[in-house]
């Protein structure tokens, strides 16, 4: 009986051994997984919540934006991107620190690199070939132009900035009376394929008596007026572009060596001078005569 009871007492620590170790292995599996379901959470919580964003008082303005902008359904992990290391480097100076700034790049630089991500459809407007395009293609593409350098980097406002043109196309001024004050987007349109990404329909807009009929009403209003150069073409505009050989054919060079100008008998826009007109046209000179016979 003796040596039975020594022989439990002596296997006595091995068995509380074997119940600990299975304990604390217990322990280590329950706090491993609630680890990993609380890592899980927080790295949840930082990477695809907007509330953790707005925890910071100081994003409150930009939050509130964020909610009444167009990037709403957006969530603010999606360009606002924080490495692991940066997001508990802010974390730790924001305990740290409290209310003091701290130099980040997730807010004002990276956000921008994501554009594209998203805009890709916006990016490609006016692609043509691979040597040629025009609008956004060209300047993102062949240019190599940030979308920061065209659009506003205020708080959640990427509208174009349309003072960023002339930046770059400094001889591009405004010489039109009347449109010296208009900016470039009011005319260009990124989204055509013309190569001055003009749309003659955004000048009939505005210059709602031009008629969208008759003689050139095909071409486009830049082919005459030069909004850069010069708004008010000329007899050199016409002769020099299309209409060269009226100036020594038939009546047009008998007029043209007289001093007359296109522009003194021909009406912009109408062109055509025709019987009642040519009645007060050519009276001021000579008696009337058949318009018709003019070009002979």
């Amino acid at each position: 009986m003796k040596g039975l009871k020594k022989r439990k007492l002596a296997e006595l620590p091995e068995k509380l051994f074997e119940h600990i170790t299975g304990f604390v292995l217990a322990l280590i599996l329950i706090v491993a997984v609630l680890g990993a379901v609380v890592g899980y959470r927080y790295y949840s919580y930082t990477q695809d919540d907007p509330h953790y964003c707005a925890s910071c008082h100081l994003m409150k303005d930009a939050y509130t934006a964020w909610q009444k902008g167009k990037h709403r359904d957006v969530i603010c992990q999606t360009c606002h991107q924080l490495s692991m290391l940066e997001q508990n480097k802010l974390l730790t100076a924001y305990v740290l620190m409290s209310n003091k700034p701290l130099s980040q790049t997730h807010g004002r630089e990276k956000p921008w690199k994501a554009c594209r991500e998203c805009h890709m459809n916006e990016t490609t407007q006016g692609s043509l070939t691979l040597n040629k395009s025009f609008g956004h293609a060209r300047h993102v593409f062949m240019q190599k132009v940030d979308c920061s350098v065209c659009h506003k980097g205020t708080v959640h406002d990427f509208h174009p900035n349309e003072n960023a043109c002339m930046e770059c196309h400094k001889d591009k001024g405004v010489h039109g009376v009347g449109m010296e004050a208009f900016s470039c987007l009011k005319c260009h349109s990124f989204a055509e394929k013309t190569p001055s990404m003009v749309p003659k329909d955004r000048c009939v807009k505005c210059h709602t008596t031009v008629q969208r009929k008759g003689p050139m009403a095909g071409l486009l209003c830049h082919q005459c007026h030069k909004p850069h150069g010069r708004i008010k073409p000329g007899a050199e505009s016409c002769l020099g572009q299309c209409h060269g050989n009226e100036a020594s054919v038939g009546q047009h060079g008998l007029h043209m060596e007289k001093g007359l100008k296109c522009l003194d008998c021909h009406k912009a826009h109408s062109w055509v001078v025709g019987r009642e007109r040519a009645k007060k046209l050519c009276s001021r000179c000579h008696s009337s005569k058949d318009p018709g016979l003019f070009v002979y």
